[in-house]
């Protein structure tokens, strides 16, 4: 019995076991089955979500060439305000076109002014004044954008709007550009040719025709500078085209404008109004065609040698009516040199400014010469111009106040100028806030009678500020 019960008892654990042993392995080949089947779809889900990620990474693309697009600019960096963030749904930025670089710039500019008289130094009109004292000034944002390629050729631009101290709003430079670096330029627009009659550091000189606009003013003695053609003006437009050669500097500046420009209002001639040259009402008949070319030789770094010619080549451009008839009053050609030593860039602490200038003009009825040298060193400039006008022809032949007639129908007049300036650099440690303190003394002398108030003075503070 207990034999038989044993080998029950066996076979029934032989068989249990076989069994336990089946349904072990059958869960293990689940289990595969199963493990199987989630990396199938964790490949799947994966497969699916990178799919996601490229759609957005395609989507985000094209709103940031939308955006750049649209708005032409690159991210600038910048800050704003936590609140307005949260109101956004990206923060705000500033972009550029990314096809070139921009330069932000500017600079202020104001002037304190006293000077013993304002009125003409040939006594055209009788002066009362006895001192003037006077402010202007104005503040300047420029705008440089330029693009070069790895050939050295270039694009750019230049754009200078300023507001002044009365409210208006002006223009300096407005003008762009292309070439060849070291070789070649083309520039069109608004803006100054080449300074064939540099001041030095600045100064303050009246009564001298030393800006780019109204430089001729009857009867107030013309310092010519070689400047009408220069451009920078009101009425017109420069054409310039440029070309270096080794230490030779070409270059050839066309300005169109309206020529009746370069006078002043009559206010100094009796019973005539408007723009006024020897006593007469200038008529404007078309635009003046200035071409000025300047020739400039450096055989070292510091000197510098300059030759140039300016002259109006349209005929009848301007003049003014007698009888009926068109009397031609724009024939103009002017002629000047220029030497320059400079070695304030090898020695910047006992660095040398030395400015040598004579400028020539044969004009309608009139003829000018002019010569001028100044010096500046250790942020100290002195200068002395002398100035000869030879007046041929004038309205009527003279012009008369309650006592004197001043000009005659042929008047020699030499005007003498001394000025000087000095600069206070880095006010308040601001390598960029500079003060001018400047000055000048102007006589004039005649083969004519003119008033014993024949001298003009005065002295001026200039605050300079670059950002």
């Amino acid at each position: 019995m207990k034999k038989s019960t044993l080998a029950i008892a066996i076979g029934l654990l032989l068989v249990a076991n076989t069994g336990f042993a089946k349904t072990t392995k059958m869960t293990l080949e689940q289990r595969l089955e199963q493990l199987e089947s989630r990396l199938e779809a964790a490949e799947s889900r994966a497969d699916r979500a990178e799919q996601k990620v490229q759609d957005l990474q395609v989507q985000q693309a094209a709103e940031i060439k939308e955006i750049k697009d649209a708005q032409g600019n690159t991210p600038v960096n910048g800050k704003t305000p936590a609140e307005e963030t949260k109101k956004n749904l990206t923060t705000p930025n500033l972009v550029l076109s990314g096809y070139g670089d921009l330069k932000i710039y500017g600079d202020v500019e104001f002037n304190m002014d006293g000077e013993s008289r304002r009125g003409t130094l040939t006594k055209l009109n009788e002066d009362k004044s006895i001192g003037t004292w006077d402010m202007d000034g104005r503040i300047l944002i420029g705008f440089d954008g330029i693009r070069k390629m790895d050939n050295g050729q270039f694009a750019g631009f230049s754009i200078q709007p300023l507001a002044d101290m009365y409210g208006s709003m002006n223009l300096d430079d407005a003008r762009f550009n292309f070439g060849q670096e070291n070789d070649w330029k083309i520039e069109i627009g608004r803006f100054e040719a080449a300074d064939m009659f540099p001041l030095n550091q600045d100064t303050f000189v009246e009564h001298s025709g030393n800006t780019a606009n109204d430089l001729y003013t009857d009867g107030q003695g013309y310092i010519y500078m070689m400047k009408e053609g220069r451009g920078r003006s009101d009425a017109g437009g420069n054409f310039l085209m440029s070309k270096q050669i080794d230490d030779w500097y070409f270059e050839l500046n066309s300005l169109i404008e309206d020529g009746t420009t370069l006078f002043a209002d009559g206010e100094n001639v009796k019973n005539v109004d408007g723009r006024t040259y020897h006593g007469r009402k200038m008529v404007n008949d078309k635009n003046v065609v200035y071409l000025r070319p300047v020739v400039n030789w450096k055989p070292t770094s510091e000197l510098s040698f300059s030759a140039a010619m300016e002259a109006n080549v349209v005929n009848n451009a301007y003049g003014y009516y007698e009888n009926g008839k068109f009397i031609d009053q724009s024939d103009r050609t002017g002629y000047g040199l220029t030497m320059t030593w400079d070695n304030t860039k090898a020695d910047p602490d006992n660095g040398i400014v030395f400015n040598l200038n004579t400028a020539y003009l044969d004009a309608n009825n009139e003829d000018d010469f002019t010569a001028a040298t100044n010096i500046w060193w250790k942020n100290i400039e002195v200068g002395y111009i002398y100035a000869h006008n030879k007046i041929s022809d004038f309205a009527n032949n003279y012009v008369c106040d309650a006592d004197n007639c001043i000009i005659q129908g042929e008047g020699t007049y030499d005007i003498h100028t001394v000025h000087a300036s000095y600069w206070i650099k880095n006010v308040m440690n601001m390598q960029n806030f500079n003060i001018y303190l400047g000055t000048y003394y102007s006589k004039i002398q005649s083969d004519e009678k003119i008033s014993s108030d024949d001298d003009r003075y005065g002295a001026r503070v200039r605050f300079k500020y670059y950002f």
